[in-house]
């Protein structure tokens, strides 16, 4: 599946108002289904640990949320992640910290609250607090410091609770 495939069953989820919608394709299991506030939560079994000395699949036939299967454990092949992801709501600079001396304001395993600050977005000289629209744990940051985003660009995957 690319990101062109994901990109159109994401429109049509949209576009048809779905609650839930699962597909699988060449051993890949997606599910993407509507939160109590509406919000789309996407849902995809942990990866089991492989036996074979075989070659593993190209990690571009994985959906975005991929790297966060890894955090799951090995005994927990049946279970479900159910992950936010925070994008961002504005053009500029990412930054973890209120500073560059300060520590992050959220790393890998933070539990994070509704409202909570989760970055700083620069954007024309104005420092925008990027909130947390989640309950949860941060288990992944897609961006490092410093570095400049765009409109939509994932920032933070939260699993919800």
């Amino acid at each position: 599946m690319d990101l062109n495939q994901l990109r159109e069953i994401l429109d049509l989820v949209r576009t048809h108002e779905l609650s839930e919608f699962e597909v699988e394709q060449d051993g890949l299991k997606l599910k993407i289904r509507r939160n109590a506030a509406g919000v789309p939560v996407v849902a995809m079994p942990a990866l089991a640990p492989t036996n074979s000395s075989g070659p593993a699949a190209a990690p571009t036939a994985v959906p975005p949320a991929a790297p966060l299967a890894a955090a799951a454990s090995g005994d927990a092949a049946d279970v479900d992640l159910e992950l936010a992801v925070v994008k961002s709501p504005i053009v500029g600079t990412f930054y973890r910290s209120p500073e560059p001396s300060a520590s992050p304001f959220v790393e890998i395993g933070t539990q994070v609250k509704k409202g909570q600050v989760l970055c700083i977005i620069e954007a024309m000289k104005l420092m925008n607090e990027i909130d947390s629209e989640y309950d949860g744990e941060i288990v992944n940051v897609y961006v490092e410091s410093g570095q400049p985003v765009q409109y939509g660009e994932r920032l933070f995957a939260i699993r919800t609770r």
